[in-house]
């Protein structure tokens, strides 16, 4: 595996956009002996809304975490911000789900292994029992969960319990097609997230390469994107395209989106990791 990244804190800041917030935060992390190795800001001039994210070199400072979240929040009362703090030597726990298709699930375990993906993966639940030979290999738990038609809620009640169990920090949607209910995208709101074959919001639903190629587009895309109540609906975190011609059939269309979604979701699961996505209402502010 890869060296793991140096050891830091990460400052995540939303709130109203008005002078003197950078000078406010900075010159406090300077007061302390703060070391400020990456920074990003930016002021959304239509809802006035203003982003910040700083990562601190956490040996620099002299107060631990806790003393320095309970002593920022005076800063954070006085700018009314939504703010978080995070270490990075905490590993974040992210659990991942898939159905049968296992090209994204094999990238990221790949990823993961090669100590691209900075995190823990506790376990893989799918409702297929194929992918268990590839799960297991890498040492990982493997639940089989079957999704019943008649019998859904049950289902998801275990699922719910073994991403509760896993202590689960994030989910991961590798191509897992199955709609979350309601109660399970509301209790892990901005912590789902899903790979979508085509680029939102076209083409949402069922079978989104053949809808595509059905209407003759020339450009197919792949979209990572937080997963709410509403289908493939949530705030997007990363999109790219591939472009498809006249001669490309359907099947060339899958073949194609394959390589498009794994990049895409290996992306946003990155900057997720690293808390590199905002979310503002139904939209996101990436600092990747």
């Amino acid at each position: 595996m890869v060296a793991r990244m140096s050891h830091s804190y990460r400052l995540i800041v939303s709130c109203p956009d008005r002078v003197g917030i950078v000078s406010r935060v900075s010159s406090y992390i300077a007061g302390h002996g703060g070391w400020i190795t990456e920074a990003n800001q930016h002021s959304d001039l239509v809802t006035g809304r203003f982003f910040m994210r700083y990562e601190i070199k956490a040996e620099s400072l002299a107060l631990d975490i806790e003393a320095l979240r309970d002593d920022f929040a005076a800063i954070a009362d006085e700018f009314s911000m939504e703010w978080a703090l995070s270490d990075t030597a905490r590993r974040k726990r992210v659990v991942l789900m898939a159905s049968r298709a296992s090209h994204c699930l094999v990238d990221l375990l790949y990823r993961w292994n090669a100590g691209e993906l900075d995190c823990d993966i506790p376990c893989v639940i799918s409702n297929h029992e194929s992918l268990r030979p590839l799960v297991e290999w890498h040492g990982i738990p493997f639940y089989h969960v079957p999704v019943e038609p008649h019998d859904k809620a049950a289902a998801f009640a275990r699922v719910e319990a073994l991403v509760e169990e896993a202590r689960a920090d994030a989910v991961v949607l590798a191509r897992y097609m199955q709609i979350l209910p309601p109660n399970l995208c509301q209790r892990y709101a901005g912590r789902v997230i899903n790979i979508h074959h085509s680029f939102l919001p076209s083409f949402a639903g069922a079978k989104p390469y053949h809808q595509a190629y059905e209407r003759g587009v020339k450009l197919i895309g792949a979209t990572c994107h937080y997963v709410t109540e509403e289908l493939d609906a949530g705030p997007i975190i990363e999109q790219d395209i591939q472009r498809v011609t006249h001669c490309h059939t359907a099947d060339d269309l899958v073949r194609l989106g394959r390589d498009v979604e794994k990049a895409v979701l290996a992306r946003g699961l990155r900057w997720h990791l690293q808390d590199r996505v905002l979310i503002h209402g139904n939209k996101t502010v990436v600092f990747a």
